[in-house]
């Protein structure tokens, strides 16, 4: 065997993308106070809670700081998942595996990493498995080891989902839990919610990051609509 590419298979998952990528680094600065908070909360705990308005940043902030843990090799992988319940279209409209159904999802933050990494670093660490997008249908069973797993529309988990989710969660392994309990699509409790309450009520060590409107950044159109959507309930 070639011993350069023997070298290779001899590194730690996700090292090999990283070193080979090293010139890369990914620099976050706040745009407001409330992302500042974000970003403090990330650095300094293994577990954060983050709801608010479209167009804040929580996406963008969540999946940057991913591409930094991994390109710093503080991770091993990095876990894209999200209930199996949809606003519109279901998943089954679309062709292939639930990996395949659940990408166009995920697109949001696929697209920074892929940014921050560069294209030929983000499909080797897909190719290797150091990036997945793993469906809740197949979590069961399943460990979490230094890895950054992001949990979106967490707001459209069940309890028992939701309970399921973090009880995958292993040694070496930051979680972002993102959603907006005002935007549930269930007819059920929100699993969101339910831990939001349970990490206050039992003073638990997680922060919750909570957006409001006057944190919007995408552009003043989307926080203009925001606000009127948020004045008429909706």
């Amino acid at each position: 065997m070639n011993k350069n590419r023997q070298r290779d298979s001899d590194q730690k998952p996700g090292r090999y993308v990283a070193d080979k990528f090293k010139t890369r680094t990914v620099h976050l600065e706040a745009k407001t106070d409330r992302q500042q908070e974000y970003i403090d909360a990330l650095e300094d705990s293994e577990q954060v809670i983050v709801t608010g308005s479209a167009g804040t940043g929580k996406t963008y902030i969540a999946a940057s700081w991913a591409a930094k843990m991994f390109l710093e090799n503080k991770i091993k992988k990095i876990i894209l998942t999200r209930p199996n319940v949809a606003s519109g279209r279901s998943l089954g409209f679309f062709p292939g595996t639930m990996e395949d159904k659940m990408a166009p999802w995920v697109i949001p933050f696929t697209d920074v990493i892929t940014k921050h990494l560069g294209t030929a670093a983000y499909e080797i660490a897909v190719k290797r498995r150091n990036i997945e997008i793993v469906p809740f249908e197949v979590m069961r069973g399943r460990t979490f080891d230094d890895s950054f797993v992001i949990l979106d529309e967490g707001q459209n988990t069940t309890p028992s989902e939701m309970k399921m989710f973090l009880t995958r969660i292993g040694d070496g392994t930051r979680i972002v839990i993102n959603g907006d309990v005002r935007q549930t699509d269930l007819k059920t409790t929100s699993g969101l919610k339910t831990i939001i309450d349970m990490a206050y009520n039992q003073r638990m060590a997680v922060p919750h990051i909570e957006f409001t409107s006057d944190d919007i950044v995408r552009s003043g159109i989307c926080g203009m609509w925001v606000r009127a959507f948020d004045a008429v309930g909706i």
